[in-house]
């Protein structure tokens, strides 16, 4: 449970709720023409409702891991609270069709999220669905901040330590991944889940609940670089945020119109600047 009237302070093991991330299955396995019988690990994907004073505002399919970070991270990137201390209270409840998130949020911003309720007709993972006109669609965070330096080798050195640093991903080989790296190249924090949207949310509520000066690193995402994996960064103040595969267009202009450095196809010694070169050299 969390309390917002408490100071920042690191994701403590016990604000976390363990639920099974991942099964094991009986398969039939082909190779060189030959069958045989194996068991294998997969992961788990479950509905994730989340709920606010009371009332369902989105359903999300996620890894059930981490749903403390997910709540905060999803509150704070769709715009419901614009502050951590403006979440007073989150539980996490397993249902029997799910997972309920239940948060309980400041009266200013619920009746907000009311109101933006009643101009849409639903929410789904591809964050655009169900928004009834453009300005629901495209929205403009502020400028991020100057951020930090940084050089190529210690982006490629970032992306070999988030490849050894999924567990569940090395079970099961079905999960996407968000890091925050300091400046130095050190991944310290890695968040798995089954969408990227997801994996990210989760970062930025890890970042959040510690109180992470957001200037002092970057991101690094095993996905491609969507407009909404720049806008959720943008929305945090993230100043870099580097991708495994390709942006999209809309992605290059919000990254160029925030300030961002948007990076892709950051692999085997290479990558991509599209936005913002000056943070690497």
């Amino acid at each position: 449970m969390l309390v917002a009237a408490t100071p920042a302070a690191p994701l403590e093991e016990d604000l976390t709720v363990t639920l099974p991330s991942w099964r094991t299955v009986e398969v039939e396995r082909c190779r060189d023409g030959q069958l045989s019988r194996a068991s294998d690990h997969v992961v788990d994907e479950v509905p994730v409702a989340m709920v606010y004073n009371g009332i369902s505002h989105a359903v999300m399919l996620a890894s059930p891991m981490s749903l403390e970070a997910f709540g905060l991270g999803f509150s704070l990137t769709e715009g419901i609270i614009a502050d951590r201390r403006e979440l007073f209270d989150l539980e996490i409840l397993p249902r029997q069709e799910g997972i309920e998130v239940q948060m309980t949020i400041s009266q200013e911003r619920f009746a907000a999220l009311k109101e933006k309720r009643r101009s849409m007709a639903g929410r789904t993972g591809c964050g655009l669905c169900g928004a009834e006109n453009l300005q629901h669609v495209v929205r403009h965070p502020p400028p991020v901040g100057a951020g930090c330096l940084l050089t190529a080798a210690s982006l490629h050195h970032a992306f070999e330590q988030m490849a050894r640093q999924q567990p569940v991903q090395a079970l099961t080989g079905a999960l996407h991944a968000a890091a925050w790296v300091r400046q130095s190249g050190e991944v310290v924090h890695v968040q798995e889940d089954v969408g990227r949207h997801n994996a990210l949310d989760k970062l930025i509520g890890t970042l959040a609940y510690g109180g992470v000066d957001v200037n002092q690193g970057y991101v690094i995402v095993t996905s491609r670089a969507s407009y909404e994996m720049v806008q959720k960064a943008a929305s945090f103040g993230i100043s870099l945020l580097a991708s495994i595969s390709a942006p999209t267009g809309l992605a290059i202009d919000l990254a160029r119109e925030t300030g961002l450095t948007l990076i892709g196809f950051a692999r085997k010694n290479s990558h991509v600047v599209y936005a913002n070169p000056h943070r690497i050299s």
